[in-house]
């Protein structure tokens, strides 16, 4: 199977595999997922036809087995129409929900969704002036990387913002945000990928990430 480029999804090239990148889908099962909180993934996320979705609430988030301090990640998302949805790292365990610990990278429908935060923000505290999202319906890449040094995101090719998790900028700005009152927000420095459920139907793919630590 293959995307609108004609590479075969859900394969590392030989390049990849050189450069230490590793699958966190295969595309035929969520065995390096669980719920957060839990054993298993729920049954309201769905692989077919070379993706997994969330068909509908109720599904939980999911996260990656395996916690990750340092690291790149891309992955292809695609959100139903006014969906909401994101991707959170270093989350730990400890708190009711992984947003007191984990920073998001907001995923959402920029036409029809409701949040002013847009697709690949860091919520609430690094925006991007650009938008380059695809439409409701159509793939989009989000590209992240993580490290002591600095973190970017780049969304379909276009770099987002950058910033340094811990810096003065970084803690200013939490501290004007409404994580300020979670002690635990974006202290971990290792943590669980974590793929959220807001409630609406959204799709990822070909999910690849490569340690830098």
């Amino acid at each position: 199977m293959a995307d609108h480029h004609g590479a075969k999804i859900n394969t590392l090239t030989k390049k990849e595999k050189a450069e230490g990148w590793e699958l966190l889908f295969n595309g035929r099962d969520l065995s390096k997922f669980r719920n957060y909180k839990g054993k298993e993934v729920s049954d309201k996320w769905v692989v077919k036809d070379g993706a997994f979705t969330l068909t509908e609430k109720g599904g939980k988030d999911i996260i990656t087995k395996e916690q990750f301090g340092a690291f790149e990640i891309k992955l292809d998302y695609n959100i139903s129409k006014g969906g909401n949805s994101g991707l959170m790292y270093h989350v730990t365990e400890t708190e009711q929900t992984p947003w007191r610990t984990g920073p998001e990278i907001q995923i959402q429908d920029n036409i029809d969704g409701h949040d002013p935060q847009k697709a690949g923000w860091l919520y609430q505290l690094y925006p991007s002036k650009v938008d380059a999202t695809n439409p409701p319906g159509e793939w989009n890449t989000l590209h992240i990387i993580i490290s002591p040094e600095k973190c970017v995101h780049y969304m379909n090719g276009e770099k987002y913002c950058e910033y340094v998790k811990g810096s003065a900028d970084w803690h200013a700005k939490v501290a004007a945000s409404k994580f300020s009152k979670f002690e635990n927000f974006g202290k971990p420095t290792k943590g669980h990928i974590n793929l959220q459920d807001h409630g609406n139907v959204v799709s990822f793919r070909n999910v690849k990430v490569k340690r830098l630590d």
